[in-house]
């Protein structure tokens, strides 16, 4: 009979597509995890692993058991979830990767209901730019990530919360662009600009002109934007951020919206076939709940 470690292993590798990051997120030995899926395939009597250069593919019959193993392991799951939550209140903890975003307001307010309902739960939040919360995902650090879109990657689920945050230009009060009430994106070329790393590098598909970065005179990347506005307030550069994240008041500061509107849809994002806990689980279908009203 299959043990539900195994099962647990064979996900990690299955998702990862590489033995050596899949041993680093389940923090075991490489050759230990290797023998593992060995002995898997022996006792099962099939191959489930084309095993490359660089990375594994899943067979036919390695794509059927990764199906049936996330059935497995999710009925185990729901079934002890089940038998505590009549015993005892729902308890544990969930941890948040968040990226920069005005969301966070209605984050909050879903996390303030969860808590009310669910005292015994103890909430985590990690602040970092996307990189920084995918990798927490990636070594199971993070239960899920709250990022801008559109990050699409294969080993991911995304849920959308039809929430979008709304760039805009971030410049000193006593400029005279700010004599602007609006910027028009074409604007954009001709300025020193300071924008996002994520922006810069291309995680996030924008297309504001086209595939072609270098008609921005970029000066300067920020991963989180205050210390970017430092760099405004000296005149290094205008940056290129979220509506609603710099508090202008009391600073040489002032946000000015641009047009066309630039803007990013919002998403949840979890490991795909993650084995969460019932607290986690519990949380995620609050946020798809009301994300669907």
């Amino acid at each position: 009979m299959l043990e539900t470690r195994l099962l647990q292993y064979f996900l990690a590798v299955a998702r990862e597509r590489n033995i050596t990051k899949a041993a680093e997120a389940l923090y075991i030995s490489q050759p230990t995890l290797s023998k593992q899926m060995m002995e898997l395939e022996q006792q099962l009597g099939k191959q489930l692993f084309l095993r490359g250069k660089r990375k594994l593919t899943l067979t036919q019959e390695g794509e059927f058991l990764r199906g049936k193993a996330q059935e497995i392991l999710e009925l185990l799951c729901n079934t002890e979830a089940a038998l505590h939550t009549e015993e005892t209140a729902l308890s544990g903890h969930i941890t948040i990767g968040c990226g920069e975003t005005v969301a966070m307001d209605r984050l909050a307010s879903i996390l303030a209901d969860f808590h009310t309902k669910h005292p015994g739960v103890q909430l985590h939040t990690h602040s970092g730019d996307a990189d920084t919360v995918l990798e927490r995902l990636d070594k199971g650090l993070a239960d899920m990530g709250l990022l801008l879109g559109p990050i699409r990657q294969e080993k991911y689920d995304y849920w959308n919360l039809h929430q979008k945050d709304i760039y805009g230009l971030l410049m000193p009060a006593e400029c005279e662009l700010a004599m602007q009430t609006i910027i028009n994106i074409d604007q954009l070329k001709s300025l020193p600009m300071i924008v996002a790393e994520q922006t810069f590098s291309g995680h996030q598909d924008l297309e504001w002109f086209g595939a072609d970065y270098s008609v921005m005179n970029v000066v300067a990347t920020y991963n989180l934007i205050y210390n970017a506005t430092f760099l405004v307030e000296h005149g290094v550069g205008y940056a290129l951020c979220l509506d609603k994240l710099v508090n202008t008041q009391g600073r040489n500061l002032t946000f000015r919206p641009i047009v066309p509107e630039l803007s990013v849809d919002l998403f949840i994002v979890t490991k795909k076939y993650q084995t969460l806990s019932p607290a986690a689980k519990e949380f995620l279908n609050m946020l798809k709940a009301y994300s669907n009203q």
